[in-house]
């Protein structure tokens, strides 16, 4: 638990660099704000359609009891807006930080700054953060149909869709927004796992915190840049664990070793 905990604080203290590096952050709203009209305007035409959708698809339910066919209509819609909006954060993140690599590139070197030791020159590029970026939307997509499942289930699947939703996304958003620090350095995705193993209730904790502040409203634009800091924060963490003395895993512990 405390890890959670801790993980959470991560977050909050990527919001603190708005007080210490106010012009680097909001620099990150700029992609935020893009991203973030793109992503509202998708989801305002899906609200718009999707009941004359689920109507269209749902021709059975015509000769049912009027009150039993709005409510199984009613349920099809929250659930389907449910994994939409879980997609729609992912997208988020990863059109983001596509279109915004320059931007967040400058936070995540001021946050390394601040943390001392050796910082890579290297940053994600543009072609290395779209290929990222489609990654986490497929791996978005697959979320999205397993909470949209999920809501299914009848009695529990009301509450157990949209939590389950929170945790994947969660746990991918941490994924993704720490694999910058560990790129820069050239560890690939199997020195990423190692590294970030001992500390994944930290992540789920980073994770489940940043995304539950991008479903307030607005939330998401002043969160990302505080979310880029903080993810940074936490994948020094992890780097700062292994140098310490944590064993690496198989065979990407020269990387590991290397890179600390």
């Amino acid at each position: 638990m405390s890890g959670f905990l801790s993980g959470i604080g991560l977050l909050f203290r990527g919001f603190g660099y708005w007080r210490r590096r106010p012009g680097v952050m909001l620099l990150g709203l700029v992609p935020a704000v893009i991203a973030f009209v793109v992503i509202v305007a998708a989801l305002v035409g899906l609200g718009f359609t999707l009941d004359g959708f689920v109507h269209w698809a749902t021709p059975f339910a015509d000769s049912w009891d009027e009150q039993w066919a709005s409510a199984l209509r009613l349920t099809i819609d929250v659930v389907v807006f449910g994994g939409a909006a879980v997609l729609a954060v992912l997208t988020f993140t990863a059109l983001t930080l596509a279109i915004g690599d320059p931007f967040y590139e400058r936070i995540w070197r001021a946050v390394e700054l601040d943390l001392g030791g050796e910082v890579p020159d290297d940053g994600a590029g543009f072609w290395r953060a779209a290929r990222d970026g489609a990654v986490l939307i497929a791996l978005g997509i697959v979320t999205a149909v397993v909470v949209t499942v999920v809501g299914f289930i009848p009695v529990v699947g009301a509450i157990l869709g949209p939590v389950l939703g929170v945790v994947l996304s969660g746990r991918l958003l941490a994924r993704e927004l720490t694999s910058r620090a560990f790129e820069a350095r050239g560890i690939d995705s199997a020195g990423r796992r190692a590294l970030m193993r001992p500390q994944r209730s930290r992540a789920l904790g980073f994770g489940i915190a940043t995304q539950l502040l991008f479903l307030i409203p607005l939330g998401a634009i002043i969160t990302m840049p505080a979310a880029v800091a903080g993810s940074t924060l936490l994948a020094r963490s992890a780097l700062d664990a292994a140098a310490s003395g944590a064993p690496a895993v198989g065979h990407t512990s020269s990387q590991v070793n290397s890179a600390v």
